[in-house]
């Protein structure tokens, strides 16, 4: 064990934490009407406490586990058995690599949250997210983190699929994801309301773009100039990609908003997520600044031509971004195009795979999509007898 790794990653891992809960809750939350916002705390928060429970009893074996074959870990440590104080994954202790990791598997889910909130039944959240978790995500991060089919040595050759912190693994699944969801729910009924606080967006972002050091910076699993870099990385791709969202703005609109300010920073971190720590400081203010510009086209796609109602822009922002990031490790030669291209198409057909036949199956099972009455009236005090503001006032 290597302390001053460890003591690296148990700051990475609060840092990722520190994303979800409350950072993507205030950020989502500050993007909805009033009436909704509570509705998104509760799936947020909901889904940080189920995710924790199903990656400790089966999400890490599938994920990290032993089992041979390069398409999923087996059984082998559910319950984390066999894993003690002592246990090692690296230079950590297994147990740390164990929580770090599941920081991940709640932030996917979470990600997902954006798209289909104002609307959606929350037993079907928690079904879906749980389900989704083990069966689409933690065998993908098998597949390229855990020494499956698509990493290094796998059908790709020596050289596999490349994604440093969660281009493909988070971002394309949870984009893909959210945006299935949203063509299966259909439009809300009211899409024209603008987001009831947008100081709560902004603090959210910041809160995300802070934790975003913990998941990229922590991805390289070692307090090092690797670990160094791809902080840095982050951060100027994250400023790049702000400044280019509010100037594309400007040029179209003549105005820069607040909210689009701290969307081009979301953008901006998706996209170098997976190049995080395979390119440096120039590599990563190119990914920014095409990533303001690329992901706010995205949303015009998806919202206006497309007609998808994916609320709060996760497949545009996240998906798209995840996506882009994942091929610039190609353009910047850290990576093969044909293990990018096939890791993105072969992740990409079975989060699609998955994702429909649960949904076609659990809406037999939980109602998917609330009454138009609750929608009407919002889901803080119909679903969870709770209201955050005084809507007659």
């Amino acid at each position: 064990m290597n302390a001053a790794d460890t003591a690296w990653i148990i700051t990475a891992t609060a840092l990722v934490l520190f994303m979800t809960l409350p950072g993507l809750a205030l950020f989502y939350g500050g993007l909805v009407r009033a009436r909704n916002v509570l509705s998104v705390f509760m799936h947020c928060y909901a889904i940080a406490c189920l995710m924790s429970l199903l990656w400790f009893a089966l999400g890490y074996s599938i994920a990290f586990g032993d089992g041979s074959g390069g398409i999923w870990g087996g059984l082998g440590k559910i319950g984390l058995r066999g894993v003690t104080a002592d246990s090692l994954s690296g230079t950590l202790p297994e147990v740390l690599f164990f929580a770090f990791q599941m920081t991940f598997a709640i932030i996917t889910p979470a990600l997902i949250v954006g798209a289909y909130v104002e609307r959606i039944g929350f037993g079907f959240v928690l079904l879906f997210s749980g389900l989704w978790m083990l069966l689409c995500y933690a065998p993908v991060v098998h597949w390229i983190w855990g020494g499956g089919f698509l990493s290094d040595g796998g059908i790709f050759g020596e050289i596999g699929v490349r994604d440093f912190a969660g281009g493909i693994v988070v971002h394309e699944t949870a984009g893909l994801a959210a945006l299935i969801l949203a063509v299966f729910l259909g439009p809300r009924k009211v899409q024209t309301t603008p987001p009831h606080n947008p100081g709560m967006v902004m603090i959210g972002a910041g809160m995300l773009w802070v934790g975003w050091f913990g998941f990229n910076g922590g991805s390289q699993l070692a307090a090092d100039g690797g670990a160094a870099m791809a902080i840095t990385v982050t951060h100027i791709s994250a400023a790049a990609a702000s400044l280019s969202w509010v100037a594309w703005e400007l040029f179209k609109f003549g105005k820069a908003s607040l909210v689009g300010l701290v969307t081009g920073t979301i953008a901006g971190l998706a996209s170098i997520t997976p190049a995080s720590g395979f390119v440096g400081p120039l590599e990563a203010l190119c990914i920014g600044a095409i990533a303001g510009v690329l992901c706010q086209e995205a949303v015009v796609m998806i919202r206006n031509r497309l007609r998808i109602d994916d609320t709060l822009d996760v497949f545009a922002v996240h998906g798209v971004g995840g996506i882009f990031g994942t091929l610039m490790i190609a353009v910047f030669g850290a990576g093969a195009w044909a293990a990018q291209l096939g890791g993105l198409l072969i992740v990409g057909a079975y989060t699609f795979g998955v994702t429909t036949v649960l949904v076609l199956i659990l809406r037999q099972v939980a109602p998917l999509r609330v009454s138009p009455e609750v929608e009407t009236n919002g889901l803080d005090l119909e679903v969870h007898g709770e209201r955050a503001y005084d809507l007659s006032s």
